[in-house]
């Protein structure tokens, strides 16, 4: 059971639920940037909602199927096409030996999931097949996917094509976008007027937005309250001695223009972080284009657990919904 790749796409990599454990080591947990996504394509197609699948950005692949299989597509909305005839998207569908998967072009969102009936069975690293190419790790000898690559596939007995997520169990960002952020350990740093400015401030998604983490430009530059800087943390006020970052920790170099750290980013450094997105919305960030408008809102310890909560009924619902 395998697939071959054609044409890679843009930016193609196999992608599970990712390696926890290692974050004290400088191993970031990785995995699919959505996570939502790829648990629904899987449960689409009767895996395991951690089993490893495609992670695409922008531009789909091109790929010929050597076994029959069930195939899913969600996340952007990235037209999938089985010989060139369009299917739809967050639904199963069926493809046989032969036939070639393409896409249309993007409509909306940036990365779309690709699940295929028993998973990617490329061995796994560190427990996890994610693809973590600055470590060399997982995926296909720790790369994106290349043209002429054979994936292997799982053994597994397919299910019937036809099940569909419909589009309030969907969940995609809005536009603007809304990320929610516990202020964190430096959020003193900050002067009440720059605290407020923050959240009161328009942004929009830069260029610079990858797996590592996502800028963002437009707000006001920062304002640090004054303070003779500790022994090791720079000149800069946006300096601080070495700290840790915990996921979705919010850096801004130099007090201009913020940073989210995601799935792939470092596990500590030499910034102050004013914060945390909440992990209810990390898997929005993944979504983002670049120049989508951004607005960023304040929430207590209570808000982020009950938007945990509410996370997880919306995967419940999609798994009673399929049945």
């Amino acid at each position: 059971m395998s697939l071959k790749i054609m044409q890679p796409g843009l930016s193609t990599s196999i992608q599970d639920l990712g390696r926890p454990g290692y974050f004290h080591l400088g191993i970031p947990i990785g995995g699919a940037m959505d996570r939502f996504a790829l648990r629904v394509a899987n449960m689409l197609v009767g895996n395991p909602e951690g089993a490893a699948g495609l992670e695409v950005v922008f531009m789909g692949p091109v790929i010929t199927f050597e076994n029959d299989a069930l195939v899913a597509v969600t996340g952007a909305d990235l037209p999938p096409k089985v010989d060139g005839v369009v299917q739809p998207g967050w639904t199963a569908f069926e493809i046989k030996a032969g036939q070639t998967l393409s896409f249309d072009f993007l409509k909306s969102g940036a990365r779309a999931y690709i699940a295929i009936s028993g998973g990617i069975d490329t061995p796994p690293a560190l427990g996890s097949r994610s693809t973590y190419p600055i470590g060399a790790l997982g995926g296909l000898d720790g790369r994106n996917i290349q043209a002429g690559d054979v994936i292997p596939l799982g053994e597994v007995d397919m299910i019937e094509p036809g099940l569909h997520v419909p589009a309030d169990l969907r969940r995609l960002p809005g536009n603007p976008a809304e990320l929610r952020i516990l202020p964190g350990l430096y959020w003193h740093r900050l002067t009440p007027a720059a605290q407020e400015g923050f959240f009161a401030d328009d942004w929009a998604v830069a260029l610079e937005a990858d797996r590592m983490g996502y800028r963002f430009k437009g707000g006001k530059p920062l304002e640090f309250v004054e303070r003779e800087q500790p022994f090791g943390a720079g000149a800069d006020p946006s300096n601080i001695v070495d700290g840790c970052y915990s996921y979705g920790s919010v850096q801004v170099p130099g007090g201009l223009e913020p940073i989210v750290l995601h799935r792939d980013a470092v596990s500590g450094g030499g910034y102050f972080t004013l914060g945390a997105v909440i992990s209810a919305d990390m898997d929005l960030i993944g979504q983002l284009q670049p120049h989508t408008p951004v607005r960023f809102k304040k929430v207590d310890m209570e808000e982020a657990l009950a938007a945990r909560a509410a996370r997880k009924k919306m995967l419940a619902d999609v798994r009673a919904h399929l049945g």
